[in-house]
């Protein structure tokens, strides 16, 4: 009987990008549809898309029309579009009038120390759940310590982590080797260090990549 192989998924993202959850619930999707005949080997990769937001964040209406130029309905359409999109995925956005953008770099701090533990899918995933639906700030490290502690990770090794400028360094090297690779936008998903597909595709697209670039081959 062969072995199972193993399909590496390295995903480029930020915590605060609603396409990233989005792009990452289609993959889930498509991986469900490999049960069985493939093993699947996540891993999360540090990218910021507003590095210089300082650390009070900034309010999203304010940010939305800053960076993009989007009035505030057009916002809110958008909004409302990603809330359904969710809906079809199991997952909940829950935007509110108040809600801010904030500074993820710690954030990402925490889920390459996670990467070493086991624990970084499950970080990445709490994550995406306190800023999207639970309007929680992904930047406050009281918070980044109780959603840590929430999937396993010691509280303590946390808030070390937090209070001093420990994995900064790395971090600062992965953001870096991925924008040396030419990745300027998230999500992107990279399957056996080889086939990279950008944004958040539909499962369809996904599953074609899985089963005629790597399952295909492998045979």
């Amino acid at each position: 009987m062969s072995e199972t192989p193993v399909i590496t998924v390295d995903i480029v993202s930020d915590v605060v990008c609603p396409w990233c959850i989005i792009g990452f619930k289609k993959l889930e999707k498509a991986m469900q549809g490999f049960d069985g005949r493939a093993r699947f080997e996540l891993a999360w990769h540090a990218f910021e898309l507003n590095p210089g937001m300082p650390p009070e964040g900034q309010d999203i209406n304010e940010h939305m029309a800053q960076k993009y130029g989007a009035t505030a309905e057009q916002s809110k359409a958008n909004r409302e579009r990603l809330r359904n999109a969710g809906s079809d995925l199991d997952f909940e956005f829950s935007y509110k009038e108040n809600m801010r953008m904030v500074n993820t770099f710690d954030a990402h701090r925490l889920l390459h120390w996670a990467g070493e533990t086991g624990h970084q899918t499950a970080l990445k995933l709490a994550l995406f759940t306190a800023h999207f639906t639970d309007g929680k700030d992904v930047s406050d490290h009281n918070i980044l310590v109780e959603i840590a502690q929430s999937v396993g990770l010691s509280k303590d090794r946390a808030a070390n982590i937090l209070a001093t400028d420990m994995l900064a360094a790395e971090v600062r090297a992965v953001e870096a080797e991925w924008q040396e690779r030419f990745i300027t936008g998230v999500p992107a998903f990279i399957f056996n260090k080889k086939f990279m597909v950008p944004g958040a595709q539909d499962s369809d697209v996904f599953a074609q990549i899985i089963e005629s670039k790597i399952l295909a081959k492998a045979a």
